[in-house]
Formats: C-alpha cells, structure tokens, sequence
C-alpha cells in the first residue's frame, strides 16, 4: 500500500460516518487531485469507499460545480485500520528504532 493511499484512508476514517468531497480529501490528505481521485477510484473498486452524487439542486443554488461525496464503508473502515497497522508494523520493523529518532538542535 502506498503512503498517499495510507494518507487518503487516514482522511477517511477521521470520521467513518462523514461523507467528504474529493477536494477537501485531497486537503485532508495533504495531495493534489491528481492522485487523490485515483486513489478513490481503486478504493471505491474493492468496496472500501461509497460515493455518491451531491443533488444538483444544492450545487446549482450554492453557485458551483456538483461534489461527489465518499464515504468509507464499514468493511472498508475494518480493512483500512488492518492495512494501515499493517503498513506501521512493516515499516517500524524495516527501520528499528525509528521512533527513538529524535533530531538534535543543532541540525
């Protein structure tokens, strides 16, 4: 799984029930749009992610172009927290003592 893959479930699943619009997904994630709504895309493939259509009516009275809303599944949230502690037990065995890492002032 890749960081920004991590990164947009991390978004997700600050708030399970919420539904969000892919751009405030990619604020969320800290990612451009470019990789956000692939990211999506493939989530949404595997039944991680929901999306939905906002009603055109409240995008035509709001004055701006229609939002899709994603919203991570309950499965998806199951799968997501495995992968996610998955990937953080990977890494921290890849790298021992990586958390004990502490900059020093003088850098």
């Amino acid at each position: 799984m890749t960081l920004q893959t991590q990164l947009v479930l991390r978004a997700l699943l600050e708030d399970p029930a919420r539904q969000r619009y892919g751009l405030e997904l990619c604020e969320l994630a800290g990612l451009p749009s470019g990789t956000v709504y692939p990211i999506l895309a493939r989530l949404e493939q595997v039944g991680w992610v929901d999306s939905t259509w906002e009603d055109p009516a409240v995008h035509e009275k709001a004055g701006r172009p229609r939002r899709r809303f994603y919203r991570i599944t309950q499965d998806g949230a199951v799968q997501a927290r495995d992968a996610l502690a998955r990937a953080y037990r990977s890494r921290k065995q890849a790298l021992p003592g990586w958390a004990a890492v502490r900059p020093s002032g003088d850098c």
